[in-house]
């Protein structure tokens, strides 16, 4: 069996969030086609008590470093000093750097793959034994500062700019030395194609996908909500600024739109990590934030409609693909199912302003819609096309052929 380099910015486990979902599955299929030597950062307390779990996963040296969020932000300002991105001081670590050798110097390293950009310092110099590198870029995360910099004032304003200008320079160069530079999705690739166009012949993307047995309609939940409420629900890591710009927009200019039609919906934000502006939500009518919860299943199942009014997005939304496993109707905007293939039936629930999505919901609902009823003919046809689209395009193991495609050469 072939060795294996796996460069992960974040342990991949448990997979309960966007880059820890698609990288646990990523690890787990190299897993089966190569022995895996895994080097990953931790930057939670509670994820030290998934390590023996990871480890068990690979099949040869796993390396773990602790990342202090704190600590790192203010390494990441040497970025500062030094011209370059922020983001890879942020994850620049001598005992990282020393087993990365170590073990490219201890073993035949024939593939490298690195989940993420702001790992790939480790690996973009020259390398002995010519191993394939790919780099699983995910998102173009320079784009992404550039919409945050549009959103803000005054100096986050300049130093998200200047991120995402320098971040985007760094991209394009990493392109050059991997032999592949993968994404979420075919946008997120054409996107990256037109910023970095001499890399054009090595760029490609693999998709998401979702466990459809788990994420099913057809398994019994408990309802999670009282019996007088209809719920709308938003779920996903409540500390990812584009999550909350979502539902602080979605509360403050949808929701009130809604009510006036169908006064009985609440708002439900489901998602660990919340900090004050998102808490701050819940004194509103009809707004209630559940912070972090066991299984999301048992809220999107007995949810009426799912909304995901991403204006940040980037990428594939996990959200909106278990939601559609599920087979529940799902509202969204433009930006939320960019990089999700167009599922005929499902693009008529896409706006891209507080009025159009209000409508979109209420029109699922059915005006004068009272708690307890059941879905309206419109909600039960999108949920039913949403659940044959995600069985029929979104598995993981075939998605993920393109991975070894490309690492094959």
């Amino acid at each position: 069996m072939k060795d294996l380099l796996f460069l992960c910015h974040r342990i991949p486990f448990p997979p309960q969030k966007g880059d820890k979902i698609r990288a646990y599955h990523l690890l787990r299929f190299l897993s089966r086609h190569y022995r895996v030597h895994l080097g990953t950062f931790i930057d939670s307390p509670e994820d030290w008590h998934h390590v023996d779990q990871v480890q068990q996963m690979v099949g040869g040296e796993s390396h773990f470093v602790g990342l202090n969020p704190t600590l790192a932000k203010v390494r990441s300002l040497r970025g500062f000093l030094t011209g370059e991105a922020l983001t890879f001081p942020y994850y620049r670590d001598k005992k990282m750097a020393l087993w990365v050798k170590g073990i490219l110097r201890k073993n035949t390293i024939d593939q490298i793959v690195v989940y993420s950009a702001a790992l790939a310092p480790y690996v973009d110099g020259p390398l002995t034994n010519a191993p394939r590198r790919v780099l699983d870029f995910v998102d173009m995360d320079s784009d992404k500062w550039l919409q945050y910099a549009q959103e803000k004032g005054g100096i986050n304003r300049w130093i998200f700019g200047r991120e995402g200008r320098k971040l985007q320079k760094q991209e394009r160069k990493l392109a050059e030395i991997f032999h592949a530079s993968l994404f979420v999705s075919h946008t997120e690739a054409e996107l990256f194609k037109l910023a970095a166009p001499e890399s054009s012949a090595k760029i490609d993307y693999w998709e998401n996908g979702v466990d459809s047995d788990y994420f099913s309609p057809n398994h019994p939940y408990a309802c999670p909500y009282p019996p007088d409420q209809i719920p709308l629900v938003f779920t996903g890591a409540m500390d990812y600024r584009p999550n909350v710009d979502a539902v602080v927009w979605f509360a403050q200019e949808i929701l009130p739109l809604v009510r006036r039609t169908v006064p009985h919906c609440q708002f439900i934000i489901v998602g660990g990590g919340a900090g004050r502006e998102v808490l701050a939500l819940s004194a509103l009518p009809g707004v209630t934030v559940t912070g972090r919860v066991e299984d999301v299943r048992p809220y999107i199942a007995h949810g009426a409609v799912s909304v995901a009014p991403l204006r940040l997005a980037r990428g594939i939304q996990n959200k909106v693909l278990e939601a559609m496993a599920m087979g529940r109707p799902v509202v969204a905007t433009s930006q939320a199912m960019e990089g999700i293939r167009l599922c005929l039936g499902l693009t008529q629930w896409v706006s891209d302003d507080a009025e159009g999505l209000a409508y979109l919901i209420v029109t699922l609902l059915g005006e004068n819609r009272q708690p307890g009823q059941p879905d309206s003919a419109a909600a039960a046809q999108a949920g039913e096309v949403g659940r044959r689209c995600v069985v029929e395009r979104y598995n993981w193991e075939e998605n993920l052929q393109r991975v070894l495609q490309r690492l094959e050469g």
